[in-house]
């Protein structure tokens, strides 16, 4: 514990201060002794008053005067006494208003101090609570910061995998019109096939008519009897443009079908959803028409060999059985078939 002032040299400062001719307060004491606390001073400066009083009313330090000499200087004493005793008290009065007031100042800077503390704590709390308002609020946004990255990721997923089929329905878009492109290539090459089978079974049908005729009309000058074969081959001649008719129609009904496939490639291309079945219905379609054609092709092969057959059977009859003259009775009686 720290010791204060001692007690003797605060007395020989206020008596120093008195010899001087000054009244001893606490700043002029403590001027004096340059050092030591406003409370230290002010209770041995109490104390000292308190002295001076009985050192006034002492007579022991009064030097050897005479009796009524030393009572009327006892007496002006203690009128000074007295007097300092007033003026003391009256200063003890002001000090004692000065540290009242400092009191009542201190009370309000406590009470002061004390609702800032209230203040400060309740702001205190009120920041704690926010604080962990604003913790509690964080959390939530980091939580769902969480779910907003992973629904993010599972977006960006979707968004890849139907990338990824998008991409796989190109493909096959590719493929199915790579797969129309190659069926209408070969619906077109069948049809330019059957156009030429056509045209050339309609030449060698027409060739094999116009040499039936030369040969009719030649061997009609030879041989008579040769007019029901004749009727005959005509006959077997008019089956085989029934039959060319009828050839010419498995054309015309080709060409429908493969209209008709192109209508359905059409429909293909707008309806990608039924493009499978669809495929494989013109795939049938196809099969079918190639086996018309093949039908066809044998058709006008049996047609060809029979008049192949008729041909040489003319050729037999006629150099089996000639008749002279008979040219002339055949251009008479048999009629032109141009």
């Amino acid at each position: 514990m720290a010791v204060g002032v001692p007690e003797n040299d605060v007395f020989a400062a206020a008596d120093a201060v008195l010899a001087r001719g000054e009244r001893p307060t606490v700043e002029r004491v403590r001027l004096e002794l340059g050092r030591g606390s406003p409370a230290r001073v002010g209770s041995l400066l109490d104390q000292w008053w308190e002295q001076l009083a009985g050192r006034l009313r002492g007579e022991t330090r009064l030097p050897g005067l005479p009796t009524e000499l030393a009572q009327a200087f006892v007496a002006i004493w203690q009128q000074a006494t007295t007097l300092a005793q007033g003026v003391a008290e009256y200063a003890l009065a002001g000090q004692r208003q000065v540290l009242a007031e400092e009191r009542e100042q201190l009370v309000a800077l406590e009470a002061r101090a004390r609702l800032d503390v209230a203040q400060a704590r309740l702001q205190t709390a009120e920041a704690l609570g926010a604080r962990q308002s604003a913790e509690t609020r964080l959390a939530d946004l980091e939580q769902l910061l969480i779910q907003r990255s992973a629904q993010i990721d599972d977006l960006r997923q979707q968004r890849e995998e139907l990338l990824g089929q998008c991409d796989e329905a190109r493909g096959q878009l590719v493929e199915v019109r790579q797969q129309l492109q190659d069926s209408r290539q070969q619906a077109e090459q069948a049809r330019e096939e059957q156009q030429r089978y056509t045209r050339d079974v309609e030449d060698r049908a027409y060739r094999e008519i116009d040499r039936a005729r030369e040969e009719s009309k030649a061997l009609a000058t030879q041989l008579e009897e040769a007019n029901g074969r004749l009727q005959t081959f005509q006959q077997t001649l008019l089956a085989g443009q029934a039959e060319l008719a009828e050839t010419r129609e498995q054309r015309s009904i080709a060409q429908t079908q493969a209209q008709a496939l192109l209508h359905e490639r059409e429909q293909v291309h707008q309806l990608q959803a039924e493009r499978c079945r669809q495929l494989k219905e013109l795939q049938q379609q196809l099969q079918r028409t190639h086996g018309e054609l093949a039908s066809a092709r044998e058709q006008a092969a049996a047609a060809q060999a029979r008049a192949e057959t008729l041909r040489q059977q003319l050729a037999d009859s006629g150099s089996s059985n000639p008749v002279p003259g008979g040219s002339q009775r055949l251009r008479k009686g048999t009629p032109r078939n141009s």
